[in-house]
């Protein structure tokens, strides 16, 4: 059985894409950016203040899902800047304290130029 995930408190999709999926207990979900959901802006500031933002996206999608940040176990992470990697991942290891499975790369452009985007996988709760 296949279920879609839809919160008003993450971003909605810009694009044809649901913010998740729930296959057989496992949540796929989209790559999150640092768009504040109650305005729909992108969270003005330096790579700490956007990836704070989209750690919070991801959040409230996983809730929607009956998950939180323990039950990841695999996350993709996009940067615009390899330089920003080590202050992405001190505002990454708050959240993700369970160490999942990661790829973490940096990309020519992300949409909306943003510095961060981050996509996880996850096992809801039973």
């Amino acid at each position: 059985m296949m279920t879609t995930i839809s919160t008003p408190n993450a971003p909605a999709a810009i694009g044809p894409y649901s913010q998740a999926k729930v296959v057989n207990g496992m949540v796929f979900a989209s790559g999150q950016i640092p768009i504040v959901p109650a305005t729909g802006e992108i969270a003005e500031g330096d790579i700490t203040v956007q990836a704070e933002q989209v750690m919070k996206n991801v959040g409230e999608i996983l809730k929607a899902a009956n998950c939180g940040y323990e039950d990841v176990v695999k996350t993709t992470c996009f940067l615009a800047e390899m330089a920003d990697f080590g202050a992405f991942n001190a505002v990454y290891e708050k959240y993700f304290t369970g160490k999942p499975a990661r790829s973490c790369v940096a990309v020519k452009t992300l949409p909306k130029n943003v510095l961060c985007e981050v996509e996880v996988i996850a096992v809801q709760k039973a």
